[in-house]
């Protein structure tokens, strides 16, 4: 396998699938002593282009941020359409979903990670950037998402 795939170690957000956000990001903060964030959905599969599995998908998640220190923790509830949130809580139940990391050079990145034996499952658009989760559960028993912004 190459050295460090990624061309960085540094965590930026651990993401956890949830079945209920309005629910589990108020007992967020109220065991952090925060205000409660605002909880956005996904934008539709027109702006998002999601892509599941090799396959266009109408995913959409709601999603709620917490900012704790240098590392953000983002909660996902998926809606019922194919995505890798809904397939990790329908196979695992709750809990974490990924761990994320801020790169650049999406394209190479991804292509990098096939080569290594980590597949891309799930990748999609959001304003300013992209996003994808590839699985690295052979290799880290996880999977992994990248984060770019233009």
């Amino acid at each position: 396998m190459d050295r460090n795939l990624l061309d960085t170690n540094v965590v930026a957000q651990i993401g956890v699938v949830v079945k209920d956000i309005e629910k589990t990001s108020q007992a967020i903060a109220d065991f952090f002593g925060m205000d409660k964030p605002e909880i956005i959905m996904t934008p539709s599969r027109e702006k998002a282009k999601t892509v599941f599995r090799g396959q266009p998908t109408e995913a959409r998640a709601k999603l709620a941020f917490f900012q704790l220190g240098n590392l953000q923790l983002e909660l996902i509830e998926p809606d019922g359409e194919p995505s890798t949130w809904k397939e990790f809580l329908d196979e695992r139940g709750e809990g974490v979903h990924h761990l994320a990391f801020r790169i650049t050079g999406m394209k190479e990145k991804i292509e990098r990670l096939n080569k290594n034996g980590i597949p891309l499952i799930q990748s999609g658009e959001y304003p300013g950037g992209r996003y994808a989760y590839l699985d690295a559960g052979d290799v880290l028993r996880m999977i992994i998402e990248l984060v770019e912004n233009d």
